[in-house]
């Protein structure tokens, strides 16, 4: 290969991976951030209770998992670059609906159209390419950079749209209701219009063909689904993989709910709450980036054990220890400490397809399975803590939720650690020593 090639070869890489992290966090930006970081107001302006925001997201939760499974089959036969881009558009089209603050049952309506929007065409396909983009031995790499990468994006988005909140509500004074729509719907068209221009980035910025090709190599012809599906389902490992997905998802679901913790148990604003989440995910470029180095190195079922070790400490510390109003250095450093475990996470759990021996050729059809698994805390998560928060006013219903979660957690420990023996019997035996 020439100079001149070698350097295209990396330019298109680059750009191929730099779409990919901003496909990858701009279409869930409407479903998820504006709940994240301004849940409270979100409540208020929407005119719904916090059971009812989870009932609406667990809509969301039941479409995306009858979507997940025939997405990927699609992602196996179709470019990325045309899959990717119409669900962004049909997402921000959501997202303009969704300024209107249509209540209660158009929450349902709007979180389903999103379910089909942004896993449909879009999950299985963004895997597919980051996997194909890793090639053999820089898996932990390949996902850490692509979740290091939306962290980051997360966080900047974040970080605007609370200055919009900001500069959008009164200094000194109690802000209307009217005064939280205008913040607000200003935050949903900023985070509306950043999905539709990612959308332009990813149909003129990728190309049609995997960076694998790009690199002069043929990929595997691709096989019959249903012998794709068969493969995979008699894969122990893929299961278990699932599993852990469960898990380490239930625990991210968690920190959608830090905002709302913070103002019902420690007593902060509606503003102060937005900047403690938008900080909190600050962590998430570097914890996914290093949890994907160290994969690489000592391998994803490892540290995937000690990543829930973490976030099991960090649920039973807030179940167990009565918040007290003010302590916000408490707070945030338990939030800091979750976080490195929780988004470190989301550079492991499909780096799990290379350690596992799942053939390339079936990764589209792998993660539909996994998520189908994986992904169902979508359906339950927000709901389990609307029924705890608005039952138990105060400290205690957020109490109850992370013993909820801590069980996860405590799950999560026992399913890695049977998967780092069945994968590493021996280095995993020197755990026990």
């Amino acid at each position: 290969m020439s100079g001149g090639q070698a350097v295209s070869s990396l330019q298109n890489r680059v750009i191929f991976m730099v779409a990919l992290i901003c496909a990858g966090e701009a279409v869930y930006a409407l479903p998820f951030h504006v709940t994240r970081f301004f849940r409270p107001t979100v409540l208020e302006v929407f005119g719904i209770t916090a059971t009812e925001l989870g009932a609406a997201q667990g809509i969301y939760g039941i479409v995306a998992m009858i979507a997940y499974f025939p997405g990927g089959p699609l992602a196996d036969r179709f470019p990325a670059r045309k899959l990717l881009a119409f669900s962004l558009w049909s997402t921000a089209v959501g997202g303009l609906y969704m300024a209107t603050f249509p209540g209660y049952v158009g929450s349902i309506l709007v979180w389903g159209f999103f379910g089909v929007t942004t896993i449909l065409l879009f999950w299985a396909a963004l895997i597919r390419a980051t996997r194909d983009w890793g090639g053999v031995y820089t898996q932990g790499r390949a996902y850490g950079v692509l979740d290091g990468g939306r962290g980051l994006m997360q966080a900047v988005m974040a970080t605007i749209g609370a200055i919009l909140l900001s500069l959008m509500l009164p200094d000194g004074v109690t802000p209307t209701i009217e005064d939280k729509e205008q913040a607000l719907r200003l935050v949903i068209y900023f985070y509306t219009g950043m999905t539709a221009a990612v959308g332009l980035l990813v149909w003129f910025g990728m190309s049609d063909v995997h960076p694998t090709e790009m690199n002069g190599e043929k990929p595997e012809k691709q096989g019959m689904v249903l012998q794709h599906i068969k493969k995979v389902l008699q894969i122990k490992a893929v299961w278990m993989q699932a599993l852990i997905l469960l898990c380490a998802y239930v625990a991210f679901k968690g920190f959608d709910n830090y905002s709302l913790f913070a103002v019902q148990a420690y007593g902060m604003t509606d503003e102060e709450a937005a900047w403690i989440a938008t900080l909190g995910s600050y962590v998430r470029p570097p914890a996914a980036l290093a949890a994907g180095l160290l994969a690489d190195r000592f391998n994803a079922s490892r540290m995937l054990f000690f990543g829930f070790i973490i976030v099991l400490i960090s649920d039973l510390f807030f179940a167990f220890v009565d918040p007290i109003p003010g302590a916000t250095w408490i707070l945030l450093g338990n939030i800091v400490i979750s976080c490195i475990a929780i988004f470190g996470f989301r550079a492991l759990y499909f780096a799990l397809f290379e350690e596992a021996k799942v053939p390339p050729v079936m990764t589209g059809t792998a993660v539909g399975l996994v998520s189908v698994v994986g992904y169902t805390p979508d359906i339950f998560v927000a709901l389990v803590a609307g029924l705890f928060i608005d039952a138990n006013p105060g400290a205690l219903g957020h109490q109850y939720f992370f013993m909820f979660l801590s069980v996860f957690a405590a799950l999560g420990v026992v399913i890695s650690f049977m998967l780092m023996r069945m994968l590493h019997g021996k280095e995993a035996q020197k755990l026990q020593a």
